[in-house]
């Protein structure tokens, strides 16, 4: 898996990808448990980012309603913890097919009948705020009320039923975005890859040149689509309590979006360093104002918008491409 994602790399680009994972790896061991959380939030952003840039990134195609494999994942794998028992990577199994089958309802209906660009978006929208209705109406998974996973003091990690410490989550999510780093170069370098830029780059263009851009974009929703339903288990299980209005919530798609955007759109590092960007600083502003007593209501919101617009004045493909130039790494690529 690693020599896939190393293959072209340059030494320096080499050296440095060593040093940051051999960081990551690290840092739960100097890591404070506030450090710790929000280093699990970081990892939960670049994970979904990359399955995120899958649709945009690479084939060109704007969701703005990626909650909805988020929730759908959650609360497969939760209900079916709670009622019946069965653990989280089982639950997965239902998850993840549930999550592509809604995608594959969702790419349907826009490709077939030509719905693209902010058309296709709204879709997107629509169909996450009929999930978010939908489950605040079913009694099997409580409704509004909520769907709580019992909790309990463990004195040890069950990786098996991720029931643990906030480290265990830690190292799953460090596991899921450099395996989502090497699947999705995997992808990009394939002729699947090739043909999602062609998609982006000019859709007419890719048809008149025998590319079945139907096909292609349908399987660009569904493997985000599935990708996305891995984050909404992990959701669930670290959180321990799942409210429709809490996860299908469009802000909750907007957060998805945001590191790939700041990092860089079609890149490979972008999403991850997006994360970082985004919500350590996110997190030091939230903290400094509570340090210093000061309650701003939408101040995280504000900063937000404030780096989306310092990013597209200063560095229109992200920070990522701009980074990269710099430090004598690979321009747009990974």
């Amino acid at each position: 898996m690693i020599a896939r994602l190393t293959e072209g790399l340059s030494a320096r680009a080499l050296a440095l990808l060593v040093l940051l994972l051999a960081a990551a790896l690290a840092a739960p061991l100097f890591a404070s448990d506030y450090l710790l959380t929000v280093l699990i939030l970081i990892f939960y952003f670049a994970y979904t980012g990359q399955a995120w840039n899958i649709m945009m990134g690479f084939a060109g195609q704007l969701s703005l309603g990626h909650a909805l494999y988020v929730g759908l994942g959650a609360y497969a794998a939760a209900a079916l913890f709670v009622h019946f028992g069965i653990g989280p990577w089982l639950g997965l199994m239902v998850a993840a097919p549930l999550a592509a089958l809604a995608g594959a309802f969702v790419g349907y209906l826009a490709f077939r009948f030509r719905v693209g660009g902010v058309y296709f978006a709204i879709l997107t929208i629509a169909v996450a705020e009929f999930a978010r209705v939908g489950f605040d109406h079913l009694a099997w998974t409580n409704g509004s009320s909520g769907l709580f996973l019992p909790v309990k003091q463990y004195a040890h990690n069950d990786l098996w039923l991720l029931r643990g410490q906030p480290v265990m989550f830690y190292y799953i999510l460090l596991a899921a975005t450099v395996a989502a780093l090497v699947g999705c170069r995997a992808l990009l370098t394939s002729r699947i890859g090739y043909f999602w830029l062609a998609i982006r780059e000019d859709e007419e263009a890719a048809r008149a040149a025998g590319i079945d851009t139907f096909h292609y974009k349908m399987l660009a929703v569904v493997i985000s689509a599935a990708m996305t339903s891995f984050a909404g288990v992990i959701y669930a299980f670290y959180y321990n309590n799942l409210f429709p209005e809490q996860v299908f919530n469009i802000s909750r798609s907007i957060e998805i979006i945001l590191a790939p955007i700041v990092g860089g759109i079609g890149t490979l590092f972008g999403p991850i360093l997006g994360a970082f960007v985004l919500t350590g600083l996110a997190e030091t502003l939230t903290s400094t104002l509570a340090a210093i007593g000061v309650d701003i209501p939408g101040a995280k919101q504000v900063f937000y918008g404030v780096c989306l617009l310092a990013v597209i004045v200063g560095a229109p493909d992200g920070i990522w491409p701009w980074l990269a130039q710099r430090l004598g790494l690979k321009g747009r690529g990974p």
